[in-house]
C-alpha cells in the first residue's frame, strides 16, 4: 500500500475536508498522514465560522520531516488560505514530486456557480498555482470555470465546449484532469482528460483516447463534503494501480450510494457520516 499525505483544513463540525478523507483511505489499505492547513470551525454555509491558519505550524514541520526522512507516494492539496500558504504548500509537492511522489490537486473553492462563503478572487489565483503542480486535478464544473476563466452556464456545455476546457486546464500545468458536477449535452457527467504520456504515479488507458466522459444520474440532495469523498474514493484506487477511468467510475457509483443511503439526514451542511457507511466502498 501507498504513503499518503493530506494537506487539507481540519474541520471541528462536519464530515468534510480531511475529517471525511482520512477514514476513507485508510481503510482502502493506504497509511494516511495529514498537515492540516487551518482548523476551522465548521462549514461555512452555516454563515457564522471562526478559522485559525496554520502557516507557521506548516512552515515548521516540513524541515522536521525532512530531517527525519518521512516519505510518501502521494499527497493531496486542498483548500489554501494565503499566498505564502499557497507557495509554501507549491514548492513542498515540487520538492515531493522530484523525489516520485504523485501530486494531486483538488482546487476547493465553490460550487453552484458560485465561490463558497470566505472565499475571495484572490484564492482563486492561489488554486491556479496548485494546479500548476498537478499530475492531476480534479475541480468541479464551477471551479474549473474559475480556474480557466471559462464562463459558467448552468444549462452545461457540449462535448467539445467541454473538452476545450480540459485543454485550459491542461494549460495550466496539469498534467491530467478530471471535471466532477458536469452537464455535457444535457447529460450529468464527470469528464475528463489523460496525460500524453506515461505517468509514474499511476495508470491510464493511452490507447482510449485523450477524453473521456462518464454519465450518473443525479440525485437531487446537496451534501457538503462529497467531493472530499469522491478524491478519496479516487486517489485510493489509483493508488492501487487502477486506471484513471476505471478508478473515476468507482469513485462517482460509490458517491451515489452514500447519497442515496444518507439522503434523510436533515442536515446536509455535516456532511456524510462515512465511518458508519465504509462497507459501501
Amino acid at each position: 500500500m501507498k504513503q499518503i499525505l493530506l494537506i487539507n483544513d481540519v474541520v471541528g463540525y462536519s464530515h468534510v475536508g480531511m475529517v471525511a478523507m482520512l477514514p476513507i483511505l485508510t481503510y482502502l489499505g493506504h497509511p494516511t498522514y495529514n498537515l492540516p492547513t487551518a482548523l476551522v470551525s465548521n462549514t461555512l454555509d452555516y454563515g457564522h465560522f471562526e478559522t485559525m491558519e496554520t502557516t507557521d505550524y506548516m512552515r515548521g514541520t516540513i524541515p522536521v520531516w525532512r530531517q527525519l526522512g518521512f516519505k510518501f507516494d502521494a499527497v493531496c492539496t486542498g483548500l489554501m488560505f494565503s499566498e505564502e500558504q499557497a507557495r509554501l504548500v507549491a514548492d513542498y509537492c515540487k520538492q515531493l514530486h522530484n523525489e516520485g511522489c504523485t501530486v494531486f490537486v483538488d482546487p476547493i473553492m465553490g460550487d453552484g456557480g458560485r465561490l463558497y462563503n470566505g472565499i475571495s478572487n484572490r484564492h482563486v489565483e492561489l488554486m491556479r498555482e496548485m494546479v500548476s503542480v498537478a499530475d492531476l486535478t480534479f475541480p468541479n464544473y464551477t471551479e474549473a470555470c474559475y480556474l480557466t476563466g471559462i464562463e459558467y452556464k448552468a444549462n452545461g456545455q457540449t462535448w467539445s465546449e467541454a473538452c476545450t476546457m480540459l485543454d485550459s486546464i491542461a494549460a495550466l500545468g496539469a498534467k491530467a484532469a478530471i471535471v466532477t458536477s458536469a452537464k455535457v449535452d444535457g447529460h450529468s457527467c464527470v469528464v475528463g482528460r489523460r496525460s500524453d504520456t506515461t505517468l509514474s504515479g499511476f495508470a491510464q488507458r493511452l490507447d482510449e483516447g485523450r477524453y473521456f466522459r462518464l454519465d450518473y444520474d443525479e440525485i437531487p440532495v446537496a451534501f457538503h463534503g462529497t467531493g472530499d469523498i469522491f478524491s478519496a474514493i479516487l486517489i485510493g484506487h489509483l493508488m492501487k494501480g487502477e486506471p484513471l477511468m476505471e478508478s473515476t467510475r468507482i469513485a462517482m457509483d460509490t458517491v451515489s450510494r452514500l447519497i442515496d443511503r444518507n439522503r434523510s439526514l436533515p442536515d446536509k451542511c455535516r456532511g456524510i457520516p462515512i465511518e458508519q457507511c465504509l462497507d459501501l466502498l
